[in-house]
């Protein structure tokens, strides 16, 4: 019932910059929580940020200072800012979206895009 899909990854140096972008569609009136994670084959999934419908946000320290996540309700459009990038960061970023109807809570994820940060 909600579509998302990513965009802006790419390769970079260390200490370079990627914006990234997700697009949601279908019934976005009920996302609430969005957030960006992000997975390297064979570990699990981590968070990279979240961000609540009033636009408060939640890092962890391996993001904390160097990344942004922003929304724009208008556009249905999470983006996440990434700045001096580390060739730790490389991994496929995916978008995430949280939406409630009434008691019952819905998670929903983009395919991902990959982001590779080379030394």
């Amino acid at each position: 019932q909600v579509q998302l899909v990513e965009s802006g990854g790419g390769s970079v140096q260390a200490g370079g910059s990627l914006r990234l972008s997700c697009t949601a569609s279908g019934i976005t009136f009920r996302i609430n929580d969005m957030g960006w994670y992000r997975q390297v084959p064979g570990n699990e999934r981590e968070l990279v940020a979240t961000i609540n419908s009033g636009g408060t946000t939640n890092y962890p320290e391996s993001a904390k200072g160097r990344f942004t996540i922003s929304r724009d309700n208008a556009k249905n459009t999470l983006y996440l800012q990434m700045n001096n990038l580390k060739p730790e960061d490389t991994a496929v970023y995916y978008c995430n979206a949280k939406t409630r109807w009434f008691g019952t809570l819905s998670n929903y994820w983009g395919q991902g895009t990959q982001v590779t940060v080379s030394s």
